[in-house]
């Protein structure tokens, strides 16, 4: 619902308020409602507000408990903040606002760093305990909120967003290597604490982080679900776990009604987003927005899903808006998307929701999106190839899988120096997957999909496109109880059905069959998938433009092959390659990295 800013220093300087002046000037998109700084000491603090809790002045930040002698920063929203507050109230907290913000610093004054565990909702945090020196970040359980970091001699800045960062200054923009490899391997994913600039990191989702004032750091990984049967379900059958998901569902939705402005849906027509529709109506909600969007259709493509978006919207009484987008104005809208990214990504849904977004904005301040069912659910059809593996090959089989391409291929595509000695990626799926607490290659390979590609792909882009536009997306499939009960749910009935069996299941008793049963969708932006026309104009602008040239990060040779044939060479996973190369040189060349 925010954006924050800020810096500390280590050196006994004070903080460069000319740069966190910067810095929250550039989270203006995230927070148009208000603007705030804080600095005493090390330790400088700044903020942009979206309003959305407590629409009144006292609800500002940065926000500063006298009693408690802290003052912090908070991103996002602890949905439970009212049951928060009672509790504190009966422990003799005294409160002066209605926020929720305020609720997180009595929380961390009643519990320490320990206030993540009582938190329900998606959050980043920066607090600093004014006696001690002492400075706390925190970021929720599944990473819906970022938090971006820069450190160099002396002094840690951090921001909501990488290009917040970038305008502080001082930041080494030079490539990492090994997020690089990533990104190549993993369709866009850098996996977190790394980014594709060496002089920015990003704070794990579940991690508490403190920071002493002589720049020691102690990280506190404060959440994990269990992917290993749990005893208690042994007896549940198929019908038991579909009514135990509905109601955890049901309870996601709920919490996140939670607001002083209204709620709306972005109704995309498919099982996610149309349950989540169902379960309000259910709820009794009435004049419920719901929204839409939708693309020409290019070489033989659809570009739209209103027909199954319409249906819903008729059966349960919304007040449908629909967005359809011609051909001509992705690439304009392209740059603009870009430039909202904090890190590049390449999924052809970045820019209907950046163009979506700016329409719902219009309208609401705040909507349910149905991302992350498919992680948590196993809806994608590449997992029943993993499933078929033996629980030691799960690492093999998941790079065989779902990389883009192998590190063989890598070296043929990436200039020597920007390449490691290893396959980087293969190696931090091997290292992931041989923890203990996943017990099938398919539980193994789920919970990576939660902890990493999940939080640095679809939830990403759903924070960076809405905010934007000040507009804050609530993800209900990514309630942690409802995490920790998909990951204990049997992989067979998660297989089920085509993928996301025990989900259509829960759908059947509340959706009309023609959406449950339809064949999987998604945001389909042909005049990408294809590369034609301006965009194809923009992809080769940007491939042959000097700074491409000087940077010299992929061969020249395998460049001028893909914009010989620009729709020919696709990736293991059927991405078009040429968009994975010219998408990264498009972001460095955006935000002024030379």
């Amino acid at each position: 619902m925010c954006g924050l800013s800020g810096e500390i220093r280590f050196d006994g300087g004070r903080p460069d308020l000319a740069a966190v002046e910067r810095m929250t000037d550039r989270l203006a998109a995230r927070g148009p409602d208000g603007r705030g700084v804080w600095s005493q000491g090390a330790v400088a603090l700044g903020h942009r507000r979206l309003k959305i809790i407590d629409l009144s002045e006292c609800g500002a930040q940065p926000m500063a408990d006298s009693a408690g002698r802290i003052t912090g920063v908070f991103n996002g929203c602890v949905y439970n903040y009212r049951e928060l507050r009672e509790e504190l109230r009966g422990l003799g907290h005294r409160f002066f606002s209605g926020s929720d913000t305020e609720v997180v610093l009595k929380a961390y004054q009643q519990w320490g760093t320990d206030c993540v565990d009582h938190f329900y909702g998606m959050f980043a945090f920066v607090i600093v305990d004014q006696d001690t020196g002492r400075v706390v970040l925190g970021r929720d359980r599944l990473g819906i909120k970022p938090l971006y970091l820069a450190r160099s001699p002396g002094r840690l800045r951090f921001a909501s967003s990488l290009p917040a960062l970038l305008a502080g200054g001082g930041v080494d923009t030079s490539l990492d290597p090994v997020a690089l490899h990533q990104y190549m391997s993993w369709h866009a994913t850098v996996a977190a604490p790394r980014t594709v600039l060496s002089g920015v990191r990003k704070l794990p989702a579940a991690t508490v982080r403190i920071v002493e004032p002589d720049g020691r750091e102690r990280d506190i990984r404060y959440w994990q679900p269990s992917y290993s049967r749990a005893p208690e379900h042994a007896a549940l059958g198929a019908d038991d776990w579909r009514d135990a998901v509905l109601d955890a569902l049901r309870t996601a939705v709920r919490r996140r009604m939670v607001a002083d402005v209204p709620v709306g849906v972005l109704l995309s027509g498919g099982l996610d987003s149309s349950l989540i529709v169902a379960l309000l109506a259910d709820e009794g909600q009435t004049d419920l927005s719901t929204f839409s969007v939708g693309f020409e259709s290019e070489g033989g493509v659809d570009g739209d899903e209103f027909p199954y978006s319409d249906l819903v919207a008729r059966r349960f009484g919304t007040d449908h808006h629909q967005l359809m987008v011609p051909s001509d104005r992705v690439s304009t809208a392209l740059d603009a998307a870009v430039e909202a990214m904090s890190e590049p990504m390449i999924s052809h849904d970045v820019v209907a929701f950046h163009l979506l977004s700016e329409q719902v904005a219009k309208e609401v301040k705040v909507v349910q999106s149905g991302q992350g069912a498919d992680e948590v659910f196993a809806g994608y059809h590449w997992y029943p190839d993993m499933a078929a593996a033996p629980r030691a090959r799960a690492h093999e089989a998941y790079v065989e899988t779902y990389s883009d391409r192998s590190h063989g291929d890598l070296t043929e595509i990436v200039r020597p120096h920007m390449m490691p000695g290893h396959d980087v990626s293969a190696r931090f799926v091997r290292e992931h997957m041989a923890r203990p607490g996943a017990e099938t290659a398919l539980d193994a390979a789920l919970r990576l999909d939660a902890e990493v590609m999940l939080v640095d792909d679809p939830v990403k882009r759903v924070d960076n496109m809405t905010m934007d536009w000040g507009l804050e997306a609530r993800v209900p499939f990514l309630d942690h109880e409802l995490v920790e009960l998909a990951a204990q749910c049997p992989p067979e009935l998660k297989l089920a059905d085509g993928g996301k069996g025990v989900l259509k299941a829960a759908g059947r008793k509340v959706l009309p069959a023609e959406v449950v049963d339809r064949p999987k969708g998604y945001f389909p932006v042909p005049a990408i998938m294809h590369m034609t026309g301006p965009v194809l104009d923009r992809v080769t602008e940007a491939l042959t433009a000097p700074e491409a040239t000087s940077r010299g990060v992929f061969e020249e040779a395998y460049v001028a092959k893909l914009l010989s044939a620009p729709d020919e060479h696709r990736t293991r996973r059927g991405a078009n390659a040429l968009w994975q190369v010219a998408l990264l040189e498009i972001w460095l060349q955006t935000h002024g990295i030379s």
